[in-house]
């Protein structure tokens, strides 16, 4: 075990020289939710805010996408996983790995941290932003540990999920398009408009999808809306994803290829 955590440590070692070396891909993952946040909050939030239960003005509309915009820090960061992890298999890195004594894990271990460290650091920024634009969260530090617990949960599964579709690529181009629908799922959630003003067919879709559930936990525990069972439904739904591109992702990097 000791051998198999130093092994994960020198790989993220590589992975955090690489952000240094590269960082293109760290700053465009964290412009794309900072862009949603300012679109949404100073351009269509004075209509949108008017369409949410309360009839909440500008304002109360920035606090309600808060909680999707930060969902969407994890979410955007499956494209940077799975890239990665492409780009080492198509060149001949991780080849290279399999002929040296270290932990099969290792990589895809340090892939997944490494991701999940670089959406936390996108969600500090996002959440300074969003305080400089009226943003109110009434958690206190309880409700602030368990926004950490759920937080880097949910970037464990997508950064998962996001080495898996990137071993399973023929190509990089094609990592990249394998995770789409982790990047457009939120659009089509509680992220940015209240589920019950939207059609009845989408209604059941949104109600029923696992990032509403854990966008509504986000926004539960920062803001002391309901939650209901959207906390435990949402640690199930992240946890079983987790698992699943866990597994996966060691099986494709045992494959012969």
């Amino acid at each position: 075990m000791s051998h198999a955590i130093a092994d994960a440590r020198t790989m993220l070692r590589r992975q955090y020289k690489h952000d240094l070396r590269y960082p293109a891909g760290t700053v465009s993952a964290l412009l794309m939710p900072l862009a949603f946040l300012l679109l949404f909050g100073y351009v269509f939030g004075g209509q949108m805010g008017l369409g949410l239960p309360a009839g909440a003005g500008n304002t109360d509309y920035v606090d309600y996408i808060v909680p999707g915009v930060l969902f969407m820090c994890i979410s955007g960061g499956a494209s940077q996983a799975a890239l990665g992890a492409a780009m080492d298999m198509t060149e001949g890195i991780i080849a290279r790995f399999r002929t040296m004594p270290i932990s099969r894990g290792a990589v895809l271990t340090a892939h997944a941290v490494a991701n999940v460290l670089r959406g936390l650091a996108a969600i500090v920024v996002i959440l300074g932003v969003a305080l400089l634009m009226g943003f109110s969260p009434s958690a206190g530090i309880g409700g602030w540990l368990a926004f950490l617990g759920v937080i880097v949960l949910y970037a464990l599964m997508i950064s998962w999920l996001g080495v898996a579709f990137g071993l399973s690529a023929k190509n990089v181009e094609g990592a990249n398009a394998k995770t789409l629908p982790l990047l457009f799922l939120p659009f089509i959630s509680s992220a940015f408009v209240s589920v019950g003003s939207t059609a009845p067919g989408v209604r059941w879709f949104i109600e029923y999808q696992p990032f509403t559930a854990m966008i509504d936990t986000i926004r539960g525990l920062l803001l002391g809306t309901p939650i209901g069972a959207s906390l435990i439904v949402s640690v199930l739904w992240a946890a079983g994803f987790t698992l699943i591109g866990y597994f996966w992702a060691l099986k494709l990097y045992n494959r012969d290829r």
